[in-house]
């Protein structure tokens, strides 16, 4: 059997633990590090006056659970399953998208609706990392709370935009979701997370609630050409959506916000936004925070930002880092659009001029070796025969 909880913290205060797998706690104790790195407030807050370690990272998750010390919650996590634990079986519900033995458990237990799980984790933001609509319904109809932000602020909404889902997003707001919670830093909204991937359709409709925060970012990435006349930078606490991405101070620069937006401008296929940052001085090839203009729309698939950087001068060959720091170094615009299988992209890129024989400068592939890492094996072929092709033409 699993092992009980420590009597220290309440019941309603406990998080419970739902995954039967020792090193997802071990992922979690870093992500909350990276997120009191980050200055999230409700993060910082369960350190106190410890130091920001490792170590205490996995005193704090330990303590939330209930348990005195790391070894307790191994031994707790490692029994689990037959525990009988409710809210774990409602993840493993989640994770299955049962319906049927979700709501069962949510009338047995009606308490699970408002449970928190690891780092302050609740079914419905479990839910909506599942992209189920019906799940997220069904936890909403038993009370679940739209309100309800884990440790590092995230809410059911931020999820949403996170993952692009307009109609889960729209559900939500419906709900009372609202749009100016921060998470990962001052100014990390559902909006932000949403232009930080790109995701222009759930950003267009979280705009439409309130565009929340008015900056250089949010302008850009929504093609408010009349504000990015007069939107500074700030607030930029936010820079990262999730600790895969490295820790970074951004600067009070109002050049470095100028350039950054150009980048936002460009994953949200906002041309003229573009011309609006350049005639306030931004570069058009600046890598400000993990990728360059050029980067970030090859891996959202922006042809029409694409073909309008290179217009403007940008290399279609220049190089860039981008995203984690084992994902991307020296990489080109091509190698993101080959790992991503977007056919029109690439061949947008090698229309115009992309060298297609250039290897990245972390594992010394080629655009070529990209797709097919992806899984795209025709456009691996595609790719090889236009590297074929470039190389006679030499």
């Amino acid at each position: 059997m699993a092992e009980r909880p420590s009597p220290s913290l309440p019941s309603a205060a406990r998080q419970h633990a739902y995954r039967e797998d020792v090193e997802y706690y071990e992922e979690r104790a870093e992500g909350l590090l990276a997120s009191a790195v980050d200055g999230t407030l409700g993060a910082v807050a369960l350190f106190g006056s410890v130091p920001l370690t490792s170590e205490s990272a996995r005193s704090v998750v330990a303590g939330q659970h209930g348990f005195p010390d790391w070894a307790a919650l191994e031994r707790h996590v490692t029994g689990l399953r037959d525990s009988g634990e409710p809210f774990a079986r409602a993840y493993r519900a989640v994770e299955a998208h049962d319906l049927d033995a979700l709501g069962a458990l949510l009338t047995r237990f009606p308490e699970l609706a408002a449970a928190r799980g690891t780092n302050g984790n609740d079914l419905l933001g479990m839910a909506g990392a599942t992209c189920d609509e019906r799940l997220v319904r069904l936890l909403l109809d038993h009370g679940a709370n739209v309100a309800n932000a884990n440790a590092h602020g995230w809410t059911a909404l931020h999820q949403a935009a996170y993952s692009n889902l307009p109609v889960m997003a729209e559900m939500l707001l419906d709900a009372g979701a609202r749009v100016d919670v921060s998470a990962r830093g001052e100014g990390g909204t559902p909006l932000v997370i949403a232009l930080f991937w790109g995701n222009r359709k759930t950003a267009e409709l979280l705009a439409e609630r309130g565009v929340a925060p008015v900056n250089l970012r949010t302008a850009a990435g929504l093609g408010l050409v009349s504000e990015i006349a007069t939107a500074t930078g700030a607030p930029r606490e936010f820079y990262r959506p999730h600790s895969g991405f490295p820790a970074w101070s951004p600067g009070d620069d109002q050049q470095e916000a100028l350039d950054e937006a150009v980048a936002w401008a460009a994953r949200n296929d906002r041309v003229e936004a573009i011309d609006a940052l350049a005639a306030r001085g931004a570069a058009l090839d600046r890598d400000v925070y993990r990728g360059t203009p050029l980067a970030w729309a090859a891996a959202c698939g922006r042809v029409a930002a694409i073909r309008h950087l290179v217009a403007r001068g940008v290399d279609p060959s220049s190089r860039s880092m981008f995203g984690g720091p084992d994902h991307g170094k020296g990489l080109t615009a091509l190698h993101l659009a080959a790992q991503n299988g977007n056919r029109e992209t690439v061949d947008a890129l090698l229309d115009l001029g992309a060298d297609p024989t250039l290897q990245d400068g972390l594992y010394g592939g080629t655009p070529a070796n990209w797709a097919e890492h992806g899984g795209h094996t025709g456009l691996r072929d595609h790719l090889r025969a236009a590297t074929r092709q470039h190389l006679e033409s030499r």
